[in-house]
């Protein structure tokens, strides 16, 4: 059996978890996180624990059990704490905005770019050369923090460019004559 599903996952207090035959429903202070269920894996719940079994001897049970206690692991911290994701902008004249559920970011291109967040996922801006995105989906956050930095990736010869707060950029030498 996985090792991670054999570990099984609390369920603290005000989180109110719910499974049916098809899927799982975590809600919580942070709001309410849907998941379809496999049909390889068993979810047992016993009072504040729930525990996830393979549904057979396959190795693709065995490893979508651990998969599954993983994602309900990432629901219920969500619902509870929730996740973040901080960016940095590194250029002179780059600077970022949140408007409400949208962020306008000027990263040297000649007009302005603006992106959209998705349901569920909020943008920040401490300062203006800080993007804090947070929601309660692990994935979704990850997902638009990618998907902000690929607007303006950092380039390896200045480092110039939109990246995470700990990602350390490896920048190249400049050609000799």
């Amino acid at each position: 059996m996985s090792r991670v599903g054999k570990m099984p996952v609390t369920v603290p207090q005000g989180v109110d978890v719910s499974i049916t035959a098809d899927q799982i429903s975590v809600k919580g202070s942070n709001g309410t996180l849907v998941r379809g269920m496999s049909t390889l894996v068993h979810v047992k719940k016993d009072g504040a624990t729930l525990s996830f079994e393979p549904a057979n001897d396959g190795a693709e049970a065995n490893a979508m059990s651990g998969t599954m206690r993983a994602l309900v692991n990432n629901m219920v911290n969500g619902v509870t704490k929730g996740f973040e994701k901080k960016l940095t902008l590194v250029g002179v004249g780059f600077r970022a905005q949140a408007q409400g559920q949208k962020l306008n970011l000027q990263v040297g291109f000649s007009h302005p770019v603006v992106k959209e967040m998705p349901a569920g996922v909020k943008v920040e801006t401490p300062t203006q050369t800080e993007i804090l995105i947070k929601g309660a989906d692990r994935q979704s956050v990850g997902q638009v923090a990618a998907e902000v930095r690929a607007i303006r990736p950092p380039e390896p010869y200045k480092g110039k460019g939109i990246r995470y707060a700990d990602e350390r950029v490896a920048l190249k030498e400049t050609k000799k004559k």
